[in-house]
């Protein structure tokens, strides 16, 4: 029998690669995360992690006891949930921006459903600067949304919880696209899109020409218009979709900001149903391997 905490900090760890980063989300010390780490290997009898002063990686062992582990605690859950009496139940609004729906949340939400079957989900997925406007207005009760890092305007201080920080690229079909001399093509989101104002204003800056060749309010509309060669398109590194590749920075494709995910509610602190489907993406999220799915220009 494996004991359940010591599941569940490796997993933790495996899913930051780092024991700093699983002391903070468990909210441990980092002694004791290795610790028990120490003591799940012992009752294993399989090393499971290699550690440097860099980098946590996962041994061929660990990465088989990786996918056992989040099989048992998701079998915990579930039993813990369904044993403890009455049954999660109510409706819950919920607003999501389209990249981290397409990327991130389909298993969080199906996990979610599939454990909850008594509440109603309600999903929203929008700009987020029109999620951030639903929230305000009463019509959403959880939101999981972009912001520019490191500004001071109103709408980006708002108080939520950081999931995930991203940088954004540039990401297109192949290099073709960018032609030296000429204004550089942009697939851009309509207004006010956090990444169409990112990317405008970082060529404006550098005094790089640009021409907007395709504007949509869809993620797919933007993905569809970049694998047809139409131009560039600006997402953060993490969620670019294959088919498509990351252009490194050059003199006509400057450095681009980061952004932050973060999880916001109507209430100062989200309470019953809102608060299990925040912790069921955190936790999610914690303890997920992302893999990129795009190639890197060269």
């Amino acid at each position: 029998m494996f004991d359940p905490i010591l599941l569940q900090t490796f997993v933790a760890v495996a899913g930051s690669r780092s024991f700093t980063g699983a002391a903070v989300h468990l909210r441990l010390g980092q002694s004791t995360v290795s610790q028990h780490i120490r003591r799940l290997e012992v009752s294993v009898g399989r090393r499971l992690l290699v550690r440097d002063t860099h980098s946590v990686m996962l041994t061929p062992d660990g990465e088989a006891m990786l996918g056992f582990a989040r099989s048992i605690l998701d079998a915990n859950e579930r039993a813990r949930s369904y044993l403890q009496g009455a049954r999660l139940s109510g409706r819950i609004r919920f607003g999501a921006s389209e990249d981290f729906v397409t990327t991130r949340l389909a298993d969080v939400l199906h996990k979610f459903t599939e454990r909850h079957p008594s509440v109603e989900l309600e999903l929203t997925v929008a700009l987020s600067s029109t999620l951030f406007d639903l929230l305000d207005e009463g019509a959403l009760d959880l939101v999981i949304a972009k912001r520019r890092v490191g500004l001071n305007q109103q709408r980006e201080a708002r108080s939520g919880v950081a999931v995930r920080t991203e940088r954004l690229v540039w990401a297109a079909r192949d290099p073709s696209v960018v032609e030296a001399g000429k204004p550089l093509p942009l697939i851009l989101f309509s207004r006010p899109g956090i990444t169409r104002v990112a990317a405008i204003e970082a060529l404006d800056r550098k005094g790089i020409a640009w021409r907007i060749v395709c504007t949509s309010g869809s993620l797919s509309g933007l993905q569809a218009a970049a694998r047809a060669g139409l131009g560039v398109m600006v997402q953060p590194r993490g969620m670019v979709s294959s088919g498509l590749m990351v252009l490194p920075t050059s003199p006509q494709l400057p450095q681009l900001e980061e952004v932050e995910f973060i999880l916001t509610s109507a209430a100062n602190e989200p309470t019953g149903v809102a608060a299990a489907l925040a912790k069921e993406i955190l936790d999610r999220n914690a303890r997920q391997e992302f893999e990129l799915p795009f190639r890197e220009a060269v």
